[in-house]
């Protein structure tokens, strides 16, 4: 099987470390199925040339997969994913999500036309990359 297409990001801004952003967005890839087992992931270096962070940093994202028996890494055959089967859906991750977001949302007394703009402007962003 050949490397999948993957969809990651890194927000230089963020005070989460770039290698834990990249784990958990690919541990969530890997958990709605977006990635299945058996799937390639990206090359360390293709990774980490198209985000613009250092090998390490998806060296240490990989690890740390792998650590949590979601990945296996060998060489010459990259690192692959090992995990079973997604066992929770994209619906269910998502609304645990927005859940995650309206409250933030609250938190900041942001109204509902402000949270659904935010939303709409974070998905034209990301459609524009």
């Amino acid at each position: 099987m050949t490397g999948v297409a993957v969809r990651v990001t890194v927000d230089q801004a963020s005070p989460v470390p770039p290698y834990e952003q990249l784990r958990g967005q690919l541990a969530d890839l890997i958990a709605v199925g977006r990635l299945g087992h058996g799937d390639r992931l990206p090359s360390v270096r293709q990774l980490a040339s198209e985000l613009g962070v250092a090998n390490n940093t998806v060296v240490r994202a990989y690890r740390e997969l792998e650590t949590a028996g979601l990945v296996g890494s060998r060489r010459g055959s990259g690192t692959r994913v090992i995990a079973p089967p997604a066992t929770t859906g994209v619906r269910e991750k998502l609304a645990e999500y927005a859940h995650r977001y309206v409250t933030a949302a609250r938190q900041l007394d942001a109204g509902d036309e402000e949270a659904l703009a935010a939303i709409r402007h974070a998905l034209a962003s990301l459609d524009r990359r």
